[in-house]
């Protein structure tokens, strides 16, 4: 399987270990505003590519962030006169909407910054000890200049960037690079307690520190949009290597491109900024899912209404002829071989080209179609398995419920919860419980063992 990588820039082998839990990390979001169609595009690949790998018999442990304590939230809570965590519940709770009527169901666990900051506060610990941070007046922040590496994910050398940084007149930066990693609190803001006073963590460190947590210091697959590569991923890199002292943070660095509305950049500033809920009203779920995912993950989407109304048309191309194919037959066949999905499984495992996947069904759908009353038994179901089999990983036939199939999950989630209870983490044991919960699954603690179901 083919993926581009960010950090070797070229398209690379992914070398995943069939029989271990693939680890994967995408950025999730900063929940102070409604989410936008930039926010659509890489949870909706994201969700689809990680669905495609457990398709093909990986286990995959999806880990995500909520940033729900930042400078933003802050300041939307004081436009409100509301406490900071009014913002942050009330958005978080629209995003897992937003998400679960999108279809994006695939990741296993959300950790929420706030509910990390003692492993945060290590971290920051750790790196200032070794003189790698060093504390201010506002904060503390880490130095760039004594992490040789900062730069590479991002292609830039330190001396440019060091001559691109703005300087602050009031700043006691030892280096206009330097990055802040604990903030230190300002009148009337929240807070939490630290070596370093009272104050609360830079966005940066929020990430390094839950996923060392959950998946140790290294890991499979990073990933999230390219306006994150730099500065944050870079500075994710520079933390955890730092600490850990290990040549990589993730073995791979996949990162989707940027989405433009009619042909510009989307901002508020230019009043072109779409939220997510507000194409909603207009398109189902599924168009828009089809939609972002029609286009090469690494070329810019610009969304506009042609490009919605393509996406319908297509759908009601794909629909109607796969409800005709099981008025056809009835329920689908068990087949041992199907050539056109061996086709499509190329496409994926080339660098995950949704768009050409879509093309080639297109053109199968288009064929079946020209002789629908004609097909044979053994066709016809090939037909139905390789709808099915695309909308399995895509989510763009109406939704139904599959068979559940993550048991080995489970099992590895269960296994870190027994860990941390071990480590008398009791909080971060709960917080799996929770996700189980969230998941569909209830557990029950027997003695030594602990026992789970569906519900």
């Amino acid at each position: 399987m083919l993926a581009y990588d960010t950090l070797s820039r070229k398209e690379i082998t992914l070398e995943l270990d069939p029989d271990a839990v693939i680890k994967v990390f995408v950025c999730g979001p900063t929940v102070q505003d409604s989410f936008h169609l930039g926010h659509a595009r890489t949870y909706t690949f994201f969700d689809s590519v990680v669905k495609y790998l457990r398709l093909k018999g990986y286990s995959v442990f999806y880990l995500q962030n909520i940033t729900d304590i930042d400078d933003k939230i802050i300041n939307r809570a004081n436009e409100e006169n509301v406490p900071y965590d009014v913002i942050s519940k009330r958005y978080t709770e629209e995003y897992m909407d937003i998400m679960k009527t999108l279809k994006i169901d695939s990741v296993n666990f959300y950790a929420m910054a706030t509910r990390h900051i003692s492993e945060i506060i290590q971290q920051i610990r750790v790196l200032v000890e070794r003189d790698l941070a060093y504390e201010t007046s506002d904060g503390v922040y880490f130095s760039v200049a004594k992490f040789p590496d900062y730069g590479k994910l991002s292609g830039q050398d330190l001396e440019s960037l060091r001559i691109g940084a703005r300087v602050e007149s009031t700043e006691e930066k030892r280096d206009p690079r330097d990055f802040v990693i604990w903030k230190k609190m300002k009148p009337g803001e929240p807070y939490w307690e630290s070596p370093w006073g009272r104050g609360r963590p830079g966005w940066h460190i929020e990430d390094t520190a839950i996923t060392e947590k959950y998946f140790g210091p290294t890991y499979d697959i990073h990933g999230g949009g390219t306006d994150l590569i730099f500065p944050h991923h870079e500075a994710e890199i520079a933390q955890e290597r730092s600490i850990s002292g290990q040549p990589y943070l993730a073995r791979y660095w996949i990162h989707s491109a940027m989405l433009n509305v009619n042909e510009e950049k989307m901002s508020k500033s230019l009043k072109n900024y779409i939220t997510i809920r507000s194409v909603l009203n207009d398109y189902l779920p599924e168009e828009l899912r089809y939609a972002l995912l029609n286009v090469q993950f690494r070329t810019t989407v610009s969304f506009s209404h042609e490009l919605m109304n393509e996406a319908r048309a297509n759908l009601s191309t794909i629909n109607t002829i796969y409800r005709k194919l099981k008025l056809k037959i009835g329920p689908s066949k068990s087949l041992n071989e199907n050539p056109a999905i061996a086709k499509l499984s190329e496409r994926m495992d080339s660098n995950f080209d949704f768009r050409l996947l879509f093309r080639d069904l297109l053109e199968y759908i288009g064929k079946w179609n020209t002789h629908i009353e004609d097909l044979g038994d053994r066709e016809a179901a090939i037909a139905i398995e390789t709808i099915e089999w695309v909308d399995s990983f895509t989510g763009i036939l109406p939704a139904k419920k599959g068979d559940f199939t993550g048991e080995e999950l489970v099992g590895f989630l269960l296994k870190l919860r027994r860990t941390m209870r071990e480590k008398k983490d009791f909080a971060g044991a709960d917080e799996i419980r929770k996700n189980l919960r969230g998941m569909g699954i209830t557990i029950e603690d027997r003695g030594e063992e602990t026992i789970w179901w569906r519900e």
